[in-house]
């Protein structure tokens, strides 16, 4: 694995789901059902470099999702996995290159567990913070997944919220 940094300022984004978007932190959501990079449980926090690659993110499963809410976050992360530079041999394991898997169809229509979730399991055991993965919805652009329980020390994720208009709760 090669790892890398997001410096102390960086941006990154995410759209939220209404139900989610009072929780714009917690990575509940993904610990529903498990997404990509995380197993069912596992509190992750899917970020974006890009806005239009957060909403595409929204997006993938149909483009008549409810309207989201676009969060901006400030952060500083280190060891993160950077599939970026992914490529064949060392310091890579070759399971890496299955990490485009179709993980819904592997996790709900054939019932085994994706590759993806192994990977997680690697880099939460190496004490890494999460993963930059290339987006397969918008490509170009570049996605951040966050271990909620790694976020300490000197890494931080903070959402932008000067006005403090996000939702209170799930019904407001």
């Amino acid at each position: 694995m090669i790892v890398t940094d997001l410096p102390p300022g960086a941006t990154l984004f995410c759209a939220h789901a209404p139900q989610w978007a009072s929780q714009p932190l917690s990575g509940a959501g993904a610990a529903l059902g498990g997404g990509r990079f995380n197993r069912q449980g596992v509190q992750a926090l899917y970020l974006s470099l890009e806005e239009i690659t957060a909403l595409r993110e929204y997006q993938q499963t149909s483009p008549f999702l409810p309207p989201c809410t676009m969060c901006s976050y400030t952060v500083a992360l280190t060891r993160l996995v950077d599939l970026r530079q992914l490529h064949r041999g060392p310091p890579w394991d070759d399971l890496w290159h299955d990490w485009r898997e179709d993980w819904r169809q592997l996790r709900f229509e054939q019932h085994i567990e994706p590759p993806t979730w192994v990977l997680a399991d690697m880099v939460l055991a190496k004490g890494c913070t999460g993963i930059v993965f290339p987006s397969l919805a918008h490509p170009g652009g570049t996605n951040v997944v966050v271990y909620h329980s790694q976020i300490s020390g000197g890494n931080f994720v903070q959402v932008n919220g000067p006005d403090c208009k996000l939702p209170c709760n799930q019904v407001s």
